[in-house]
């Protein structure tokens, strides 16, 4: 859908994350939930934490270009939140979407060997549109 420019139809949602593989240097691609947005950053969360390939890939290289609604391809610079900001952030996203939150912890929490779910959240700051 992203790839055939018709990502608007998500209204945002959803976004196409491409990365660069930290070991091969190769294009890779996912697609994610925007949790939040200020202004031109749109923050994704990793519901499998730091261990999740391409959270991996972003720390190693920072590399990042978003496809969102109908900007294509975006560069994007990347932030790591820490745990703390994480979770203030996540909690915002639970009281606006308390039915996918819910679904979304007790997925990441069965996936978990702990049994408690690391979700962290990246930054990702979009360059301006040119133009």
């Amino acid at each position: 859908m992203f790839r055939a420019r018709l990502g608007w139809i998500f209204r945002g949602r959803l976004l196409l994350l491409e990365h660069r593989g930290r070991t091969t240097g190769l294009a890779r691609w996912v697609v994610l939930e925007r949790a939040e947005q200020e202004g031109d950053t749109v923050y994704v969360a990793s519901g499998f934490g730091t261990t999740a390939a391409w959270y991996k890939n972003l720390a190693a290289n920072g590399v990042a270009f978003v496809s969102i609604g109908a900007r294509v391809r975006v560069p994007a610079q990347v932030e790591l939140l820490s745990k703390t900001d994480s979770d203030a952030r996540l909690a915002r996203y639970a009281d606006r979407y308390p039915k996918a939150w819910t679904q979304l912890e007790g997925a990441m929490r069965a996936a978990s060997p702990t049994g408690v779910a690391d979700i962290r959240l990246v930054g990702l700051t979009l360059a301006p549109s040119r133009g």
